[in-house]
């Protein structure tokens, strides 16, 4: 298990965890930099658990036992110290809820970069810089996420376009040539309707780059994943970071193709930044 893993984990098995086992993963998740420091007798005691109850719940989340399963925790708060200080309340004040909206996304995000498959990063990249054709689909907030996409890569010399309408997206994939490519954005990754526009863009030749959650059925669909696994809570005052998860990766394939691009790009951009100069006002 990677350490940034382990809490994902826990939440993950929480609902599906014996009563005294979730017991051990409460605790664990509301007192983590405490955990870290306890003898295996001192969390059974503050859980009301047995000794082996806790060695149950360390296996049921990957781990051979209570140290290993320390060590995995410490490094996951090394790396993202704001962790079990980000649920909000109502009750919380505007400096606190403040601190934790941004402490959440910050977490979220150095889990990603953690975690996110380098080489499907690559195969990304290397499919979408010299591509006639680049798309976006997206519903909802993916489809916000697919419309800031299309404005990254159409300064990048690519014909782009963004759709978050069904039909628009299955005329748009009928239309699609070998080459050319779709990245397909969902939170969820069980969209049925983005699903099903994939794969017309698969039957015309096309590549699918999917941008959902491993294991999902749009990751498994797509012709190259790049997997953005976020736990995300549907409580109102609980912050959803997967959006802005997705926007980074979306800036990282875009940092990418203009590298691949290479020097005449730049006095491409640097034209399109002295033809926004007329349409600001001067200091």
């Amino acid at each position: 298990m990677k350490p940034a893993e382990v809490t994902q984990k826990i939440s993950e098995q929480l609902s599906s965890m014996r009563k005294s086992e979730r017991k051990v993963a409460e605790y664990i998740l509301a007192n983590p930099d405490e955990v870290i420091h306890m003898r295996i007798v001192d969390l059974a005691t503050e859980a009301q658990v047995s000794e082996p109850t806790v060695v149950r719940f360390c296996r049921a989340v990957g781990c051979s036992g209570f140290q290993e399963f320390k060590l995995n925790l410490a490094q996951q708060l090394a790396s993202s110290p704001s962790f079990g200080q980000i649920a909000v309340t109502e009750t919380d004040t505007i400096a606190e809820y403040k601190r934790k909206v941004f402490d959440s996304t910050v977490d979220t995000l150095l889990n990603v970069r953690d975690t996110i498959d380098n080489r499907a990063l690559e195969a990304a990249v290397a499919a979408i810089a010299p591509a006639k054709r680049v798309e976006f689909f997206g519903f909802g907030a993916s489809g916000a996420v697919a419309s800031d996409a299309q404005h990254k890569f159409f300064r990048l010399q690519l014909a782009t376009a963004a759709h978050s309408d069904h039909h628009m997206q299955n005329m748009s994939a009928m239309s699609m040539e070998p080459g050319d490519v779709v990245v397909a954005i969902s939170q969820s990754g069980r969209t049925k309707a983005l699903l099903h526009s994939m794969e017309m863009v698969k039957q015309q030749g096309g590549t699918v780059i999917g941008l959902a959650p491993s294991g999902s059925p749009v990751a498994q669909q797509a012709t190259i994943p790049l997997e953005v696994d976020v736990e995300e809570d549907i409580e109102i005052y609980t912050p959803l970071s997967s959006r802005i998860a997705h926007l980074v990766v979306i800036d990282t394939l875009a940092i990418g193709v203009a590298q691949r691009k290479g020097p005449q790009l730049q006095d491409h951009l640097l034209k399109l930044k002295q033809g926004l100069y007329t349409l600001r006002q001067d200091k």
